[in-house]
């Protein structure tokens, strides 16, 4: 009963550690996106993440070949969890990228109705520009 005990608390950890470990790469995701230096971003959360982990590893499996097999399988159900839920998360279109979608949208409006114009003018884009007086 007590190994039955301790390779629960070991699989418990394997999860809590899974979920650190891909919840933390998919928050470094996208912090890096909008980052001026995402490879710092990227090998810094690596690095801090695969310390944790394998401390943790270390520390709950006590060499003990069975802990360390339940903390893997742990882990490895905290990364379906996590695939899961951001799989969710991601399907989901934001207020911003639905924003940034419009813009987009309108954008290639605007460049469809000035190639338009110059199409049914039969003029050359420095033509229309020395029309408007925008020549510079």
């Amino acid at each position: 009963m007590n190994d039955m005990l301790a390779l629960m608390f070991a699989g418990t950890a394997g999860g809590l550690l899974g979920l650190l470990f891909f919840g933390g790469l998919w928050w470094t995701v996208r912090r890096a996106v909008d980052s001026p230096r995402p490879a710092l971003w990227v090998g810094g959360s690596l690095l801090l993440r695969m310390v944790c982990v394998a401390t943790g590893f270390v520390v709950v499996s006590a060499g003990d070949w069975r802990r360390l097999l339940s903390c893997l399988f742990g882990f490895w159900a905290a990364r379906c969890l996590v695939v899961r839920l951001t799989t969710r998360l991601v399907a989901e279109p934001s207020a911003a990228s639905r924003l940034s979608l419009e813009l987009a949208n309108d954008r290639s409006r605007v460049t469809s109705t000035l190639a338009e114009e110059r199409a049914q003018s039969g003029r050359s884009k420095c033509a229309m520009k020395c029309d408007r007086g925008d020549v510079g």
